[in-house]
């Protein structure tokens, strides 16, 4: 194996093509079809599926692909540094369910790092894409929940993809809702309450399993029911519709501001939040320094 077959391997699965993947590499076709299936026999993987419709990158190749990323991003930071003499930003990613204290969370770490020295990446996204994220490098660490319903489904995916799931903070169930909605002046709020109002819920796309559910309670009839893709569309929803979503029930003010207040719903439920990081692989100082951060909540969880 050469860091000519992993650079080779990488254009190819941007590139969905051969023949594109040959051009971007100034080499011939046949060339580049020999050197990678060199390299799939050699590893004994089927990086590459091929087809009349194109090229696809088998299950077991995207991980290899997110191995080749690692080694080749790794060796061109010390080939810039070391033989260019140039300084490079190093690279730090996280990915996140809809979590407006992971968000706060890694603005603290930015302030106290600096962007001088480092290249920051957030991405609040789907749950499955938190998972695939970290399996495949784009981000260092992902941050979801797990609970009594979703944890078996969870678990067998984290151990397919060589993750580990670290708890952080434990949480009951609250209901999130603007300052003005008819039930925010409770102290609980039963989910029979709640029929006449919207229940607001983050859009899965094709992984729209209720395993990968944001919300807890995933499987219960709401009465009403809408999806959306991002908080603010949520926000919004909740203060034109009297909409709610369940959620953890920490609130930071700093980023959404005052409007909006979460109750704590009659459940017994428990919900944990925690970190995926990849099994086997040191959590960088940025890592530790934003895992700190989220631990910082703790205080605010289970009241």
């Amino acid at each position: 194996m050469t860091l000519t077959q992993l650079k080779y391997v990488i254009t190819v699965a941007e590139a969905r093509s051969m023949n594109e993947a040959a051009k971007q590499l100034f080499i011939s076709q046949p060339s580049l079809s020999s050197a990678i299936k060199e390299l799939e026999e050699e590893i004994g993987v089927e990086v590459f599926r091929r087809s009349n419709k194109g090229v696809f990158v088998t299950p077991e190749g995207e991980e290899f692909v997110g191995y080749a990323r690692q080694v080749v991003e790794q060796y061109m930071l010390i080939e810039t540094k070391y033989i260019d003499k140039t300084n490079v930003k190093k690279k730090f990613g996280v990915s996140t369910q809809h979590y407006t204290f992971a968000v706060n969370a890694f603005v603290e770490m930015v302030k106290q790092f600096g962007m001088d020295e480092y290249e920051f990446a957030i991405h609040e996204t789907k749950t499955f894409e938190v998972i695939e994220n970290v399996k495949n490098f784009k981000s260092e660490i992902g941050i979801l929940y797990i609970n009594e319903f979703n944890q078996k489904i969870l678990y067998k995916l984290f151990s397919e993809y060589g993750l580990e799931f670290h708890p952080i903070l434990d949480c009951h169930i609250y209901v999130y809702m603007w300052k003005g909605h008819p039930l925010a002046g409770n102290k609980e709020i039963a989910l029979e309450e709640l029929e006449d109002y919207p229940c607001l819920s983050f859009e899965q796309g094709n992984n729209n399993s209720f395993y990968f559910a944001e919300e807890v309670l995933s499987t219960y009839n709401y009465k009403q029911l809408i999806k959306a893709n991002d908080r603010a569309t949520l926000l919004n929803l909740m203060v034109g519709l009297n909409g709610y979503t369940l959620c953890s029930g920490i609130i930071c003010e700093e980023l959404n501001g005052s409007d909006y207040c979460a109750v704590r719903l009659k459940s017994d439920e428990i919900m944990t939040i925690g970190y995926l990081s990849r099994k086997g692989v040191a959590i960088s100082s940025l890592g530790q320094k934003y895992i700190e951060e989220l631990a910082k909540y703790k205080d605010k969880a289970l009241k």
